[in-house]
Order: C-alpha cells, then sequence, then structure tokens
C-alpha cells in the first residue's frame, strides 16, 4: 500500500503521543517546526494541532518554530492563527495557540507589530530571528552597517520591542533567536539584549555544544533556552544504521543526556543550574 498524508499524518500523532510523555518531564518546553508538518497538507496542519493539545495537557509550552513575517493584516493574521484571537461573527474560531512564536525581522517595526499587539492581547511570547545556525548566516547577518553589523541592528531592535514588556522575572515577553552554533555572537549578543530570552538552535546535530551556550545564561543560570531537535528525535539510530527497538527509551536517554551536560557546562562556568 503506498503512503498518504492522511496516513504519515496519523503516524506523526502516533509518534508524539507516545513520546511527550516521556519528555514531559525533563523539558519545559517543545518547539514543533511547522514546515515538517506543513508540508502534509491539511492532514499535517491536523497533526501539528494535536500535538498542542497534548503538550497542554502534559504541562509543556509549546513555540511555534513557523519564523512568520508580514506587514498589516497578513501580520495580523500569521498572530492570531498561532497565538490565537481568530473570530468570525463574534465567535472565537482559533486554532489551539502556542505560547511562543519565532518571527523574522525583515520588515521593520511596522511588520514585528502586529506581533507584539498579539503577545500584548493574549499573553504569549516572541521569538525573532537575530543570528541563526545555518553556515552562511554570515552573507547577510554579518554585513557591516557603519560601525555596527546588520545582526547587531536588529538585536538592538529586539531589546527596544522587549523593554515595555519586561516582566518581574527579569526578562521579556519579546526573546531573540540565536544560533548555538555561534558562540561568540552568543556573548556579544547578549550584552545588547540583556531582557531577552535566548533560543538557541543548533545544539547537537548541528554541532553546538553545552559550552558554547553557557554564555546566553545570566549569573542564575536563566534567560535562555536550548533546542536539541535531530540529536534527540532520532536517538534510536545507532551510529551503525541499526536502530533501537525500543525508541521511546533511546529518546528520553538523549533528552537527559542534554539536560546533564547543559547543567555541567553551567557549573564550570560558576553559574547555578536552574531547573
Amino acid at each position: 500500500m503506498r503512503p498518504t498524508a492522511p496516513a504519515i499524518a496519523r503516524a506523526v500523532i502516533e509518534l508524539h503521543r507516545r513520546i511527550l510523555p516521556r519528555l514531559a518531564p525533563i523539558v519545559p518546553i517543545v518547539k514543533p517546526q511547522l514546515a515538517f508538518f506543513e508540508q502534509l497538507g491539511a492532514p499535517g496542519i491536523e497533526a501539528y494541532e494535536d500535538l498542542v493539545r497534548r503538550a497542554r495537557e502534559l504541562g509543556l509550552l509549546v513555540i511555534a518554530d513557523a519564523k512568520r513575517g508580514d506587514i498589516g493584516t497578513t501580520a495580523d493574521a500569521y498572530a492570531r492563527a498561532f497565538l490565537g484571537g481568530v473570530a468570525f461573527h463574534g465567535t472565537d474560531v482559533s486554532p489551539p495557540p502556542a505560547d511562543a512564536l519565532t518571527v523574522q525581522p525583515y520588515f521593520g517595526t511596522d511588520g514585528v507589530q502586529p506581533f507584539l499587539d498579539a503577545c500584548d492581547r493574549t499573553g504569549g511570547g516572541l521569538f525573532v530571528l537575530a543570528k541563526t545556525s545555518n553556515p552562511s548566516a554570515s552573507e547577510i547577518q554579518d554585513l557591516p552597517t557603519g560601525k555596527r553589523r546588520v545582526v547587531d541592528v536588529v538585536a538592538e531592535a529586539i531589546a527596544r520591542w522587549g523593554e515595555p514588556r519586561v516582566a518581574s522575572c527579569g526578562y521579556s515577553s519579546v526573546g531573540a533567536v540565536v544560533g548555538a552554533t555561534q558562540p561568540r555572537d552568543v556573548q556579544a549578543l547578549r550584552s545588547l539584549m540583556p531582557r531577552a530570552i535566548f533560543l538557541l538552535p543548533g545544539y547537537g546535530a548541528q554541532g553546538g555544544t553545552a559550552d558554547d551556550v553557557v554564555g546566553a545564561f545570566d549569573a542564575r543560570g536563566r534567560g535562555a533556552l536550548v533546542v536539541a531537535a535531530r540529536s534527540v528525535y532520532f536517538a534510536y539510530r545507532r551510529n551503525d544504521g541499526s536502530e533501537v527497538d525500543d525508541f521511546e527509551s533511546a529518546v528520553e536517554s538523549a533528552a537527559r543526556a542534554m539536560t546533564c551536560e547543559i547543567q555541567a557546562a553551567l557549573a564550570r562556568a560558576g553559574k547555578p543550574c536552574s531547573t
């Protein structure tokens, strides 16, 4: 029988229903990448919504990694789609909302403003792309603009957008995506965005290490979220190409190993392990 999009989506739903309970005691947040759901069409979107509901039931927060961006009503529609507030004739028809959304800042302030408004309305958060983890990120992000780089200008904008939204914990609801594969920039950008929570992709399979991300954490061991995707998700694959029988346990073990590595790196840096 040939696979179909609905059948694949059902398998994805079953996968997440099996591994999320194993991860919930270890990690606080899951970050579904929307592209992998959207490629399956409507069944994939249903699988994403099921993941959000299931994660919420388990007490996990959800960051929708959609990297959306636009202006005006289109940006507002994106924000409502992921953070809530879709209504027709007074009836709320919102899909299950995420707790935060990744967005890109290329349109400038008026492109980000609808997302900021949605955060203020729903209590959600944003993670704005600053320094990404891909190899060619420097082609644009490191271009000089006078004495500053493009990424520095973006970081200053993120700090400005977040300043009115700093909570009692000392951090803003407007965070920044900073690649774990860029350790020198992690430290430099932290000085430009002291109130932004850093979302750090690139740990594990892309080459980022625990020592690379320590500079994103404050003296209390807070202020950063380290992302591991393939190194945890595909932990059931052995180096020789074979697969373990109990994939749920392999995923759980990989997640525990990651947290231990980060805690050890924080301890070496003289920062408490915030759990």
